[in-house]
């Protein structure tokens, strides 16, 4: 099969006026919801695909939504039958996106490691080749590119005081430190937003060693891995990067969702929604002011890493279930 040089396409950096105004500096929104699967992970899976699975009999992935649609199509235009093992905790619509991509659905345990679990099994029982969501080196090769490609779109002359990613397992993380390695941005500071009741990497940056949570408790799904990949906690260690870990709400991220979407028209997820948060709840703000961010900041560089799990029934249920949580 003719295959193209790569999946993914070079998404859109655009400039959000009202993030602006919030955080007193240019924002720029890298969209990588635009991206065909939705989210960026079709980057990473759709580079390791290439290079593991060219003569696979099929592919596994354990996912919550986002890689699994990112693995999905990548087989698709492969010709590779694709199972996706997915936890029960992913909505109704993920499974219905995932089987019009044209992959087999396999709903495996509560969380997202419980279905890893599965697809490592299926993988070894049936001979397929297992694609890995945000674990493994070619995964975050492939993430790299947006930062390589954010650059080229802010050309020579600007430089980022910041980029703001959301982590769940660490695969983004590990693209954009890659990246801004890549771009001689290594002093550019990360700030890894995440959850509460979705934060393996805070949790492993707390405690400075790997924690495995007992449960996820949070709405955004997306995040939700128990435990971050060794290479995300390893890169929060060293000296030369400044990855400042923070946390929000899931109220604060369902805001930053809604307000995303009357702002600049566009739904994401509540695992994006974390990230978008640092500029919706004044995590920047507070940054500068604790005098861990500059008070003059350059430009600030956005990940909308996008998200294939949300829809305006589910953006109901959400709000609803906040709204019953706390009348109580």
């Amino acid at each position: 099969m003719i295959m193209a040089n790569h999946f993914h396409i070079n998404t859109p950096l655009l400039e959000s006026v009202n993030m602006s105004k919030r955080v007193g500096t240019t924002v720029y929104l890298k969209m990588e919801n635009s991206q065909p699967s939705g989210s960026f992970k079709i980057r990473g899976i759709g580079h390791l695909c290439q290079q593991l699975a060219g003569q696979s009999k099929g592919i596994v992935c354990s996912s919550g939504g986002n890689a699994g649609m990112a693995a999905a199509l990548v087989a698709r235009k492969m010709g590779l039958p694709a199972t996706i093992v997915i936890p029960s905790s992913s909505p109704e619509l993920v499974v219905q996106r995932l089987q019009d991509q044209g992959a087999t659905v396999k709903i495996s345990g509560k969380v997202w490691d419980d279905a890893n679990a599965e697809a490592l099994r299926l993988a070894e029982t049936e001979g397929l080749t297992y694609v890995p969501p945000f674990d493994h080196p070619l995964l975050w090769q492939g993430h790299a590119s947006m930062i390589a490609e954010a650059a080229a779109s802010l050309g020579p002359d600007v430089k980022p005081g910041a980029v703001v990613i959301s982590v769940g397992g660490g695969g983004l993380l590990c693209g954009v430190v890659q990246g801004l390695q890549d771009v001689g941005w290594t002093d550019v500071p990360i700030i890894a937003m995440e959850t509460d009741g979705a934060n393996c990497f805070n949790a492993a940056v707390k405690a400075g060693r790997l924690v495995t949570l007992d449960d996820i408790t949070s709405e955004a799904k997306c995040l939700g891995a128990k435990t971050v990949c060794q290479k995300a906690f390893e890169q929060s260690q060293r000296k030369d990067l400044n990855i400042v870990s923070e946390l929000v709400s899931d109220q604060q991220a369902l805001h930053a969702v809604q307000t995303f979407l009357d702002e600049e028209r566009v739904l994401v997820e509540m695992a994006c929604g974390a990230a978008l948060a640092a500029v919706y709840s004044g995590i920047i703000r507070k940054l500068q002011d604790e005098s861990r961010l500059p008070a003059l900041l350059r430009p600030l560089l956005v990940i909308v890493c996008g998200g294939s799990s949300i829809n305006m029934e589910q953006l109901a249920n959400l709000k609803h279930k906040f709204h019953c949580r706390y009348k109580q």
